[in-house]
């Protein structure tokens, strides 16, 4: 069993996620907040072992909102997941989710079986889950946020010492790739992209895929195909 969490301040949507999990048969809901501070105040006071493995987050909240509550949660719970769950499908909320440390973004109206397999690919596969309306607007913030940097500044460099192959990772992170998905397209094992990507994560001191896009973002490292 999957322990998850669920951050949410209407009452509809928690008895729907409620459901959901039911359905499911595989995810152990661990607490239910009505806000971020709420949300925060169930960590503290949890023992390690009962921590969620993956949270989910809304955004629109009282006291405390979506982003603030990853972003001061991932500080000092770095190694759970915390996966968007919201109706907002907009630039600004992408972008604000993933730089907060968000592994992932869906829309409520997903199925449960859709949100079963978003713990599974970030927990085992390193994954970044998105409803696909999201991953598109994300591919085009990618783009559009390369176009613009080109224009506004000279082509940054990677400051590191990262080889030929974990560029070539990176690109595929960047792009939505989990490791399996990467070492089919190369033809080498997963585990040989699991320890380029520990490699990738440590040379450029972060710690999930969501600061890895954010550095991509920041620096223009995005390949255009």
């Amino acid at each position: 069993m999957f322990k998850v969490a669920l951050v949410e301040d209407n009452a509809v949507n928690r008895n729907t996620f409620m459901q959901k999990m039911k359905l499911s048969g595989k995810m152990e809901l661990v607490y239910v907040a009505h806000n971020g501070n709420e949300c925060l105040e169930q960590l503290k006071g949890l023992h390690h072992q009962g921590l969620p493995e993956v949270v989910f987050m809304d955004l629109e909240m009282p006291e405390l909102n979506g982003v603030e509550t990853i972003r001061l949660a991932k500080t000092l719970y770095p190694h759970i997941h915390y996966i968007v769950l919201t109706v907002f499908d907009d630039d600004a909320k992408i972008f604000e989710a993933i730089r907060a440390g968000a592994s992932g973004y869906l829309l409520k109206h997903e199925s449960a079986v859709t949100l079963e397999n978003a713990v599974v690919e970030v927990l085992q596969t390193g994954g970044a889950p998105m409803s696909p309306a999201i991953a598109r607007k994300a591919l085009q913030l990618l783009s559009r946020s390369t176009e613009s940097a080109k224009e506004t500044a000279p082509s940054a460099e990677m400051q590191v010492n990262i080889t030929d192959r974990e560029k070539e990772i990176l690109q595929y992170m960047v792009s939505g790739w989990d490791a399996k998905r990467i070492a089919s397209e190369l033809n080498v094992s997963v585990l040989t992209v699991r320890k380029h990507i520990a490699n990738i994560y440590d040379k450029l001191h972060v710690n999930s895929r969501a600061q890895v896009i954010s550095l991509a973002l920041k620096n223009n490292w995005i390949e255009k195909g």
